[in-house]
């Protein structure tokens, strides 16, 4: 008797537990699926608007008749997710005719719900239409994407590019590279591609500064790597992407870093930093905050390290001002480092201050963000040379980095390395933020 009702309880128990748990599953699921439809819609927002409103004139500036991307299973393209993603199997083409006010699209060869549903597409085919599609469309000049200094635009394989040639016949031999037609594609934003990246900002931002607080740091408890998992577990749980793989977690001393998202655990004194993106409805940010650890007694950070702090918001303030739509982010990139010689700071080359204590010593590589952490379009990072020839226009979304080395007396002068790097839109009235910009040194007690 005793057995039966042990079975029986046993029993009884186990499917409780396996409806409760089918419970949670389904519950889990219905809410994730709203919350993935919902980002879909965005996309597809993001998509038709990019479509319709910046590539006619894109292609048109980058005498492109026509723009083909090639993917195979196994090897999408980077722009994979921005063309509407898609089941690849064999080969397949996403092609975009110009056809003046407006670019014809299809794509042969992929199929699928978010690519066929969202709608932006004219036509859906097979690949084995490619040639008669490109012969009835006749154009002159075929992008491609092969580029010699922005990885984004530089997808196609060597083997794909070798079958495109072939494929094509007589049309294989007007392939060029579609380089400038990408970047000016991608980084020319639509109001709702700036509303997207404004918002992946301010995610990367609240959880940049939660860690950066007592919530996750315990002074002679917390490693450095802890608090670097920690924020890659905030991305794994809210379903976000990285921009740079580990978020890396510094201690910055008089010789410099001491070390960074290792085992090294942090410790009264320390002045901590940290460089991290989110990845967001295929947005990326980049950006860093400053932190310092009180030793008892204190209220907050010495002065020494806050004068260095206030040094290098003074230096942004005048990139911020300074950044502006000009012919090429070399226009752009001169006038600001005239403008920072001007108000006495002096210009260097990367991590490599001068002896003179007297001077704040800068270097500024303010590059474009968007689609990826180093982004694809005018830049005017000195890291981004090819990227300093594009016209810096309104609505190109940059990153405004800067590295200020000033004396510290607390450290026998030595130089304090403040880095501040935020996200922004370039307007016609300059550079604006997108969220709160780092405006002070978060405090851990």
């Amino acid at each position: 008797m005793f057995k039966r009702f042990l079975s029986a309880t046993t029993l009884l128990t186990a499917n409780t537990f396996v409806l409760v748990l089918s419970t949670l599953v389904f519950t889990s699921n219905t809410a994730y699926s709203q919350e993935a439809r919902a980002r879909w819609e965005r996309m597809c927002q993001i998509r038709s608007e990019k479509f319709d409103l910046i590539m006619p004139s894109a292609m048109q500036e980058n005498n492109l008749d026509m723009w083909i991307v090639v993917m195979r299973e196994g090897n999408l393209d980077p722009l994979w997710e921005a063309l509407g993603r898609g089941y690849v199997t064999g080969w397949a083409y996403y092609i975009f005719t110009n056809q003046g006010e407006r670019v014809e699209r299809a794509v042969l060869g992929a199929e699928g719900y978010r690519l066929e549903q969202c709608g932006v597409y004219d036509y859906f085919g097979s690949a084995d239409e490619l040639v008669d599609y490109v012969t009835e469309r006749n154009p002159e000049r075929i992008g491609i994407n092969m580029a010699d200094s922005i990885g984004g635009a530089d997808g196609l394989s060597h083997t794909s590019y070798l079958h495109l040639r072939e494929t094509l016949g007589i049309y294989g031999n007007r392939l060029v590279s579609a380089e400038r037609f990408v970047s000016d594609f991608r980084s020319t934003r639509t109001t709702v591609e700036i509303a997207a990246f404004a918002e992946a900002g301010e995610i990367s931002r609240e959880i940049a500064e939660r860690a950066f607080s007592n919530e996750v740091i315990t002074p002679g408890v917390t490693t450095l790597e802890d608090v670097a998992w920690w924020m890659s577990d905030q991305q794994l749980s809210r379903g976000l992407e990285s921009s740079f793989d580990m978020p890396s977690v510094y201690v910055t001393g008089p010789d410099g870093i001491a070390a960074t998202s290792t085992d090294r655990i942090i410790q009264h004194g320390d002045l901590l930093m940290l460089d991290w993106g989110v990845g967001f409805l295929d947005f990326y940010t980049d950006m860093k905050r400053i932190a310092y650890v009180l030793r008892d007694g204190e209220t907050k950070a010495p002065d020494g390290i806050q004068h260095a702090f206030n040094q290098a918001l003074e230096v942004r303030e005048i990139m911020k001002r300074s950044i502006k739509p000009a012919a090429s982010a070399q226009i752009a990139l001169d006038a600001t480092w005239e403008a920072i010689r001007a108000a006495g700071f002096n210009q260097i080359a990367f991590n490599q201050p001068s002896s003179d204590i007297s001077v704040t010593d800068v270097v500024i590589g303010p590059h474009s963000v968007g689609n990826w952490g180093h982004g694809i379009g005018p830049s005017l990072a000195f890291f981004n040379p090819e990227q300093l020839t594009y016209e810096l226009r309104p609505s190109n979304l940059i990153s405004i980095e800067l590295f200020a080395y000033t004396a510290n007396p607390e450290w026998d002068n030595a130089k304090i390395r403040i880095p501040l790097e935020d996200d922004a839109v370039v307007t016609q009235r300059g550079v604006e933020w997108l969220y709160p910009a780092s405006s002070h040194i978060l405090i851990i007690k």
